[in-house]
Order: structure tokens, then C-alpha cells, then sequence
């Protein structure tokens, strides 16, 4: 009935495989129901209010609703589009509703807007639009989303370990450096070092479920390290009305503590907290500043995706010759309701993980895979003590390796035609190096219309394409209209 249904032999995998690849894909994602609440729980702006209005939840209220939310989602992407995609809270987005527009206004107004956003993005993938922009970028733009990704995650590993980090001003020009003043520093580095290593040497020795051995085995040895010496968080908690202290040498998010209590009671009490047309009345913020933090987070959100979904077509061998993938309708229909359904349920939009790709690495091909990374997801509304024991240096190793694995479709990139291999470029590079997939993205859109107009080539070049990459353009340039019109 499994293989009937995810058609997993016709994709060349198994149940044994796909169970693996969704338990990897939790275990590079997991990190979201603890990081999350830290972004949104906690006061943010300038005025020190707190961002869910005079009632602010508990942490761990947060932490409940992420798994929840992000379980539901996970298990339908699976069910009803059969692909190995898993979603939830967008990192980035988060951050954006939290101090760009949560700062602006009441928490219910701001997932007011996330609703909306993801009730327009519902109506575009109901008419067509969202499939018929995906499908009019040409093969080759794709092919270098999927690259630009694969670099961009394996950047986010490295920082999420420590093993890169941001320099300060007096440490020279180069705005990130090798771990601390150059130098690797630190117990929790070591393990994500180990970790590394041993998903490398299991693969090389093909030995199957590399990925997962290798963040178990990690974690293990990040609990038997806490055990011996005793390692800070790599954050001090100054409590919600202090930014936190940074710690050179401690772990970047979770601390591989054995819990005492395996299991708590999940609380869901500030769900449904939200003002569909709030961000529009409010005295403090003018009309035209509304739609564009409307427009802004809604173009954020569509290309993000389409981006994630292209680099694990890719990746998964589910992609034809043109980029495109099946069952896009679906896959793209559960993504936008996932950006309501965040923003109703007061944790913001969510959207699909490029993360998702780790399991794609370990053998992911259908959406078997996503089901049971929903599944460990509604677990972890229980189980959320026994998920803080993977600390992000067990974790991240999987994505610099599934990094190396997308960036191997380069080759098929033609570099000597510019109107391709510039934007290709720009695709590539822009997406780690501004820590933005919407960025390299655009910038690929906008490059490759313009050298096809010089090249006297227009006509090649789809209508929503140049729809699109005029978009692009007040996107870019939203802050100068923002202060043009006052």
C-alpha cells in the first residue's frame, strides 16, 4: 500500500530509506522549535514591548506551537503532494516579522499580515500564477538556485557551528573569519569537527543512513563532552529585556544536557491571536508602509520557496530537463497555506526547509520521508526536552555535506553563454554571501532580462519573467520608495 501510494520503488527507494531520510531531515531541522521561541518570545524593539502585547507567552508556549504547526504541515506536504519537503517557521522570515514589523505594531496586526500574505499566495497558486512564474524560469536559472542553496546551507552550518563567524571592526576587513580571531575554539567544536569527519568517511566507504549515523553518533559525543567539562551555552540569557552575552567556546544553541523529564505538557493558549486587517488601521504606520511590509515579506516568502523546491527537485532526482518537478500545484498549495496557517496560529509565516534536502541526501525520494518528519515533530510537542540534547555542532555536519552534493550540479550550467552564466553567478554567490535566497534570486532575474535585451534576445525572455524581475526591482529599491513617499 506504501509503495502504491509514494510510488517508492519507482523512485528507487525504500521504506527503510525514507525513514531515514525523514528522520535526518528533523534532526538538521529541530533546531527551530528551540531557536524560535528565542526570536519571538522575547522583547524586541526599541520601546522594549513586548511583541504579543501586554500578555507575552512563555517560551515555551512558542516551542509547543512550532512543533505543532510545523508537524501538521510536514505530515500534508507528505500525504498530499508526495514529496520529500518538510516545513515550518520560516528562519529569516521570523526575524523579520519580529523587528521589522511586530516593532511597528501590535503582535495580532503583524500576523494579521502573515495571514494575508498567505491567503494571497493561496489565491496566486488557486490561479495558476505561482506554477506558471516557476515554470517560466529557464532550466539553467534553476539549476543555479539549487547551487547558490547548496552553498548558502552549507554557510549556514559552518556559522551555526562556530566554525566561521563574524569578525569585528578591529579585526580587519574580511567581515567573517575562521572561529575566534582566527582560530578554532572551543569543545563544541571539536564535535561538529567529528562529526564531519565521520559523515565523510561513511559515505566514502558507502556505508547507508551516513548522515544519520553521524548525527547520532555526534550527539553522543557532545553528551559525553558536556559530562566531563561542564561547557556554558554559547549565549548568556540576560532575560527579555537585555540582548544575551555572547561566549567564545560554548555550544550555539542547545546544551547536550540528559534531561531529567523526557516529556512536559504542551501549552497552545496564544494560538489564533490575530487581526487579519490590523497592520492597515493603526495610527503609527501609513497605509503605503503596510503594503509594502505586505509586499515585501509576501515577495520573501514566494521565491523562497520556489527556490527550495527547485534545489531539492535537483537533488532528488525528481526534476525533468526543463527544472520542473511533479505534483507543483501541490506541493506549492501546501506551502501557502503553511504561510497562513503559521501566522494564525501567532508564530509566523511557515514555509518549506531547504534543510529538507539533508534527508535528500541520506535517500529521501517521496513524501513517506516528510511523514515521518511530521511525526517526530508532533512528538517533540512532548518530547521537547529530549530534542535540546542535539546541539547544533551535531546537527550542522549534514548540511555542509548535502552543500558538496548540490553544488556538483554546476557542470550543467553552459558558462560561456553570459545571458546564462552572469546571473547564474550572481544566483550563486548574492544567496550566501547576503544570507538571503530572495537576494541571489533576484538578482539572477533581473541580470539575465537585461543581457538578453542587450543582446538583442527579448523575445526569448518569458512575460512573467519580466513581470517578475520588475518586482524584484521596488523590492530592491523598497527603501528609497519607502523614504520617497514618505
Amino acid at each position: 500500500m506504501l509503495d502504491s501510494y509514494f510510488k517508492i520503488k519507482e523512485r528507487g527507494s525504500s521504506v527503510a530509506q525514507e525513514v531515514r531520510g525523514g528522520l535526518v531531515t528533523f534532526f538538521t531541522m529541530a533546531y527551530i522549535v528551540a531557536l524560535n521561541p528565542i526570536i519571538l518570545a522575547y522583547k524586541q524593539d526599541i520601546n522594549q514591548q513586548y511583541l504579543f502585547g501586554g500578555d507575552h507567552p512563555e517560551p515555551a508556549m512558542v516551542a509547543a506551537t512550532t512543533a505543532l504547526v510545523a508537524g501538521i504541515l510536514t505530515i500534508l506536504m507528505g500525504s498530499i503532494a508526495n514529496y520529500p519537503l518538510a516545513l515550518a517557521t520560516g528562519l529569516g522570515l521570523n526575524t523579520f516579522v519580529a523587528v521589522g514589523i511586530a516593532s511597528k505594531m501590535t503582535w495580532a496586526a503583524a500576523m494579521g499580515l502573515v495571514v494575508l500574505e498567505g491567503l494571497i499566495i493561496i489565491v496566486l497558486v488557486l490561479t495558476g500564477f505561482r506554477v506558471a512564474v516557476f515554470k517560466a524560469v529557464p532550466a539553467q536559472i534553476k539549476i543555479a538556485i539549487s547551487v547558490g542553496i547548496g552553498l548558502f546551507i552549507a554557510l549556514i552550518g559552518l556559522v551555526d557551528a562556530g566554525f566561521v563567524r563574524k569578525t569585528g571592526p578591529l579585526d580587519g576587513p574580511v567581515p567573517v573569519g575562521l572561529g575566534v580571531k582566527g582560530n578554532l575554539v572551543g569543545w563544541p567544536t571539536i564535535v561538529f569537527v567529528f562529526g564531519l569527519i565521520l559523515i565523510i568517511a561513511l559515505m566514502v566507504r558507502k556505508i547507508k543512513g551516513a548522515i544519520l549515523i553521524g548525527v547520532v553518533l555526534a550527539t553522543v559525543v557532545a553528551v559525553v563532552v558536556q559530562k566531563l567539562y561542564k561547557i556554558a551555552p554559547g549565549f548568556t540569557d540576560n532575560g527579555p529585556d537585555k540582548a544575551p552575552t555572547i561566549v567564545d567556546g560554548g555550544w550555539g544553541l542547545n546544551v547536550p544536557n540528559v534531561p531529567t523529564d523526557f516529556v512536559s505538557v504542551p501549552k497552545f493558549d496564544f494560538a489564533g491571536q490575530f487581526d487579519l486587517f490590523g497592520a492597515f488601521t493603526l495610527d503609527n504606520v501609513s497605509l503605503i508602509a503596510a503594503v509594502l511590509l505586505l509586499f515585501t515579506l509576501l515577495l520573501s516568502d514566494f521565491f523562497d520557496t520556489v527556490g527550495t523546491v527547485t534545489a531539492i527537485g535537483h537533488e532528488a532526482g525528481l526534476a525533468d530537463k526543463d527544472g520542473n518537478v511533479d505534483n507543483i500545484q501541490k506541493i506549492l498549495l501546501v506551502d501557502s497555506v503553511a504561510a497562513a496557517a503559521g501566522g494564525a496560529a501567532g508564530i509566523s509565516s511557515n514555509t518549506s526547509y531547504i534543510e529538507s534536502a539533508a534527508g535528500v541526501g541520506e535517500g529521501a525520494r517521496t513524501g513517506l520521508a516528510s511523514i515521518v518528519t511530521g511525526i517526530a515533530f508532533l512528538l517533540t510537542t512532548f518530547l521537547a526536552p529530549l530534542v535540546a540534547i542535539i546541539p547544533y555542532e551535531a546537527a550542522t555536519p549534514a548540511l555542509i555535506i548535502v552543500g558538496f552534493l548540490m553544488m556538483t550540479q554546476i557542470k550543467k550550467i553552459d558558462w560561456d553563454d553570459l545571458g546564462i552564466g552572469i546571473p547564474a553567478f550572481l544566483t550563486i554567490i548574492l544567496m550566501p554571501f547576503t544570507y538571503n535566497i530572495s537576494v541571489g534570486i533576484g538578482a539572477g532575474f533581473i541580470t539575465h532580462v537585461v543581457i538578453r535585451v542587450v543582446q538583442g534576445r527579448g523575445k526569448e525572455v518569458h512575460p512573467l519573467l519580466l513581470l517578475i524581475s520588475g518586482m524584484f526591482m521596488v523590492y530592491f529599491l523598497s527603501s528609497p520608495i519607502n523614504n520617497w513617499i514618505g
